[in-house]
């Protein structure tokens, strides 16, 4: 999902392959997990802003008995997906656009996920509200976001804003849904990788697309860390909150 002058579909051409091996996308899928096995009510699972199925597919990995539902603007982001994870439904909608909902899908999804979206779009209580009429009654809802200060690269890829865990407690709430808590996680080796890629400037993107051993190195020796971060520290600069929908 995003703003309309942002460019999703070249983006997941040019970005998909490097996403899917990013150690810090790895660690978000983690948080997610855990929160969702936490919450017991993953029978049927929206993913809002579903990019190219990477979630997806590990959401059909860990609940293989569930039903996924992907909701994703990009035609791009769609088709990979439905690659991606065949066995999961993906849907091209517009969730900015009160006008454009799935009637099939209304009230539907038990629990929903919302990772590393609502920092790309001008509005996100008006996405966060146009995802609501998927969800049904007590439907939890984990949501990821970025924290810490935004880098060249962040820029470069439409991020609007990076949240605290107040500032995103006030939106979701404004939203409609009931917010039980939201905190910071990652301290302290995400928040070195991010250091890391605030250091790198511009040229995470040569890194990115250059097959450089040097970064993937780097990568490789991030994955590991990122396992012995604290859980719930007041200095992460991962912002995860658990919602439901009244």
């Amino acid at each position: 999902m995003q703003s309309h002058q942002d460019d999703w579909d070249r983006h997941w051409a040019d970005f998909a392959q490097a996403n899917d091996s990013n150690p810090a996308q790895a660690y978000r899928q983690k948080l997610v997990l855990d929160l969702l096995r936490e919450s017991g009510r993953g029978e049927r699972i929206l993913d809002i802003g579903s990019g190219t199925g990477a979630l997806a597919a590990e959401l059909h990995r860990f609940f293989p008995r569930a039903e996924i539902v992907g909701i994703e603007l990009s035609r791009e982001g769609v088709e990979r997906s439905r690659i991606t994870v065949p066995s999961a439904t993906f849907v091209q909608r517009d969730l900015l656009r009160a006008d454009d909902i799935d009637s099939r899908l209304q009230g539907w999804a038990t629990a929903a996920v919302c990772s590393e979206v609502l920092e790309h779009v001008d509005d996100p209580v008006r996405l966060l509200r146009g995802a609501v009429p998927y969800l049904a009654p007590g439907c939890r809802v984990i949501v990821t976001v970025p924290g810490g200060p935004m880098s060249a690269f962040d820029r470069s890829i439409g991020h609007r804003r990076h949240f605290t865990p107040s500032t995103l407690t006030g939106l979701l709430a404004e939203s409609g849904l009931h917010v039980e808590r939201a905190q910071r996680a990652g301290f302290p080796f995400f928040n070195l990788y991010r250091l890391t890629v605030i250091a790198r400037g511009r040229r995470v993107t040569r890194d990115l697309h250059g097959n450089s051993p040097t970064a993937a190195a780097a990568m490789s020796a991030f994955d590991r860390l990122f396992r012995f971060n604290l859980p719930g520290s007041p200095f992460g600069w991962q912002i995860v909150a658990v919602a439901t929908r009244p």
